[in-house]
Formats: structure tokens, C-alpha cells, sequence
């Protein structure tokens, strides 16, 4: 799922193109994605783009007259952009939102139809898709602290709850915790003063430089690329590679449709945490530490 740089970096390069234009008409190709009845599609025709913002992990459109339109990606849901807006192509386009200087293209990959768009008219109407999560970047080290120890939840759950920081999914967690050297799974109250102020430098840390550097890579470009796994992360799918820290194998967590990435050696003290699957097909046979793999 694209999280707080790739949305970012989304937001910046439609901005550049958009702000300023008509968008002509909102195209569904897959009736399934459009999550709202009201108001009619026609209202946001011919109006003009006065911002494109990240609210969350969802791309905010705002035309005049106070009309949103709000898209989510979810986990396999991608953007593209094409100067010629004629064409929808492909089977897996779910919708086209054609400006009178090209088209943007929401696209889905997989058979699941998990992305969305809504249009909503109002400020009111916008601020229910609002989770209210801190936004992470310019969130003081107090507020942070005092979001992450309102409710005692491990530290994965905490960082990647859209009520508590906005923004944070599955992949930056990772990083974020390893950057860090903290465990996924330790308690958000159990936590010393020393760990939340490394957990919030991290944080920052991190999504500074994830952001720069997708930056980099799109330039005057439209991002193309956008995945949850990138060759440059330390930990997060790349479960049995070295840790660049220090070698250890990376260890994982699988549950439901995720995984958690972590270096047992940097983060828990070289004990391997159990998973559910594994742990218990494994039994006594389970290593215990990352020792116990050498």
C-alpha cells in the first residue's frame, strides 16, 4: 500500500500538472470503485483544480467550489499519467480523471477491488475520511510521545494506526523500528523515555529520506514504480538477507495478508519472535535466538 513518501511524491507530481487545469470529466470504467451516489459525477465537470493534498494515504483533488474527490489506493491500486487522455487501456483501469492537459488513470492490479473513489462536496464531507492521526513530520516530540502511549499496544500496531500517526503503513513501520532498534512487538507503554525519543527521530528520519529520495528517482517525471518493496530498504521484505547493520539474517512475522520484517540482533536482543504458522508447526525445533541459526 503506498504510504506517507510514495503518496506524497504522487501528490507533488499531479499537482505540478493539474493545479491550475479543468478536469473535464471523471471517467468510471469499473463501477465498483465509485464509493458515493452523491453528488453526480457532471458537478465536477469542467471545474477548475485548485489543490491536490494527502489526507492519510488518500489523494485529495479539490476543485472550486468546494468538490473533493478523494482517491484511496489501498494496497494494489497505482496512478499513472498520460498527455493523451483518448485512451483508457487495459484491463485493469478502474477509472480516468481526463484535465484538459491529459489524464490520470487509476488502475488496479489482482482481482480484489479494494481502491476508491469518492466525491464529496464540503469541508464537513471531506473531514470524515480524517482518522485524525498525528502527521508524523511535524508532530513535536511531546505529542508524539503522548499519541503513542495513550493506549498500551505493541509498537507495530501503534505506529501503522491511522488515529494515532497518519500516514504509516506495513513497509516505513519496518523501517521505521529497525531504524530505531526497537522490537515490533514491545508494549507502547512499557516504552523509556530514551526509546520514544529514538522511535520519533526515526520516524522523522526515515520518511525524510524515503521521501527525498522517491523525489529523486521521479524528477520531472510522473511516479511509475511505486511498490512496498524497494532494494535500498534494510529489513522490510527482505526476509533471510543480511541485516546492513550488522549481517544477521532478517527474521519475519507473517499474519493475515502482512508480514513483519525485523533484525532480530539490532531490535530484540537476538531473540527470534514466534510466528503463529511456523512456531507452532516447528514446536521444540523453533530457534529461540539468532545464535541458534548460525
Amino acid at each position: 500500500m503506498p504510504e506517507l513518501p510514495d503518496v506524497t511524491v504522487y501528490v507533488e507530481s499531479l499537482a505540478a500538472r493539474i493545479v491550475g487545469h479543468r478536469l473535464l470529466r471523471l471517467r468510471v470504467i469499473n463501477p465498483f470503485v465509485l464509493r458515493t451516489a452523491l453528488p453526480p459525477l457532471t458537478d465536477v465537470e469542467g471545474r477548475l483544480v485548485e489543490e491536490v493534498r494527502r489526507l492519510g494515504k488518500r489523494i485529495i483533488i479539490a476543485t472550486e467550489g468546494s468538490l473533493f474527490v478523494v482517491v484511496h489506493l489501498m494496497i494494489a491500486g497505482r496512478l499513472r499519467w498520460q498527455d493523451n487522455a483518448a485512451k483508457s487501456g487495459g484491463r485493469n483501469v478502474l477509472a480516468m480523471l481526463e484535465f484538459d492537459d491529459g489524464a490520470l488513470v487509476l488502475t488496479e492490479a489482482g482481482s480484489k477491488r479494494r481502491a476508491s473513489i469518492h466525491l464529496v462536496r464540503g469541508h464537513d464531507a471531506l473531514a470524515t475520511f480524517d482518522m485524525g492521526g498525528l502527521e508524523p513530520l511535524s508532530a513535536s516530540a511531546s505529542d508524539f510521545s503522548a499519541r503513542l502511549v495513550r493506549e498500551n499496544h505493541t509498537l507495530k500496531r501503534a505506529l501503522t494506526d491511522p488515529r494515532n500517526f497518519s500516514g504509516i503503513g506495513n513497509a516505513y513501520s519496518d523501517e521505521i523500528l529497525h531504524r530505531a532498534r526497537l522490537s515490533p512487538i514491545a508494549l507502547t507503554q512499557k516504552l523509556s523515555a530514551g526509546e520514544i525519543g529514538r522511535l520519533h527521530d526515526a520516524t522523522q528520519v526515515v520518511l525524510r529520506e524515503w521521501t527525498e529520495r522517491l523525489r529523486e528517482q521521479v524528477g520531472r517525471g510522473f511516479p511509475s514504480k511505486v511498490t512496498a518493496f524497494r532494494p535500498e530498504m534494510a529489513v522490510h521484505g527482505k526476509f533471510g538477507q543480511p541485516c546492513p547493520v550488522c549481517g544477521a539474517p532478517v527474521q519475519r512475522i507473517v499474519y493475515a495478508e502482512n508480514e513483519t520484517n525485523y533484525c532480530a540482533r539490532c531490535q530484540t536482543g537476538g531473540t527470534i519472535l514466534a510466528d503463529r504458522a511456523l512456531s507452532r508447526l516447528l514446536k521444540s525445533s523453533w530457534p529461540r535466538s539468532i545464535d541458534e541459526l548460525g
